[in-house]
């Protein structure tokens, strides 16, 4: 429920360097009674299961990227047994991509998000299902807090006169990297994004989130900007 490096400063704050279970339960408690971090509701049943479903496509992608880099190497003996697990870990991959799809579409709520979000130029199921899943704050908080929330709001380095450099850290990593991914994608077909991606990958990031989560706040479709040649013309 709560970042476990937030809790492990917070024991190192108190003087708690030693690191034992029962020594992290008195931690976390402690660390609730002082902080008050802010209550989260669970995850249902089904938002649990994408979740999951998400978590293990990224573990097959891994194994057969790792599986393709060993092809490249393995002697004729081996080859062949990595091909046909490569040719099994495809298969399941499918599997899991289908088995993702028919969870959004059984679900009215999610299956109307994940057609606003998938009409961002950049954004494709892959990202929708993980942000349907792992970002259920997605149009419920405005840019500032889902910025942070994701790990994507610049960050005060600050005291006295000196003025440090504004960096982004924390918050959900596993968002970031589907995030990223996006971005650059939308960095080659999305006018808006192309301009912040050619400044700094990371605000491009960040201001992809902050439209994603004003189109699913007001549940609107994406629309291509109009440019001003385009304006002249017409």
């Amino acid at each position: 429920m709560v970042n476990a490096r937030q809790v492990r400063d917070f024991a190192k704050s108190t003087g708690r360097l030693a690191k034992t279970d029962r020594i992290d339960a008195q931690v976390i408690a402690h660390f609730a009674q002082a902080v008050h971090p802010p209550l989260r509701p669970l995850k249902d049943e089904q938002t649990q299961r994408l979740e999951a479903l998400n978590t293990r496509r990224k573990q097959i992608v891994k194994m057969i990227t790792a599986e393709q880099n060993r092809l490249h190497q393995a002697p004729k003996w081996t080859a062949k047994t990595i091909k046909s697990h490569i040719s099994w870990l495809n298969k399941e991959l499918k599997k899991i991509d289908k088995d993702i799809s028919n969870l959004i579409k059984g679900s009215p709520i999610w299956r109307e998000k994940d057609a606003v979000l998938q009409s961002f130029k950049g954004v494709g199921p892959i990202t929708s299902s993980k942000l349907l899943a792992s970002l259920p704050e997605l149009g419920t908080l405005n840019s500032r807090k889902i910025s942070a929330l994701v790990g994507l709001a610049p960050l005060n380095r600050d005291s006295g006169k000196f003025r440090g450099t504004r960096g982004t850290w924390g918050g959900r990593r596993h968002v970031r990297s589907n995030l990223y991914m996006a971005a650059l994608s939308a960095s080659r077909s999305n006018p808006i994004i192309k301009d912040f991606y050619l400044r700094l990958i990371q605000a491009g990031m960040r201001k992809m989130l902050v439209i994603l989560n004003s189109m699913i706040k007001n549940m609107t479709i994406w629309q291509e900007p109009v440019s001003e040649k385009s304006k002249k013309t017409s």
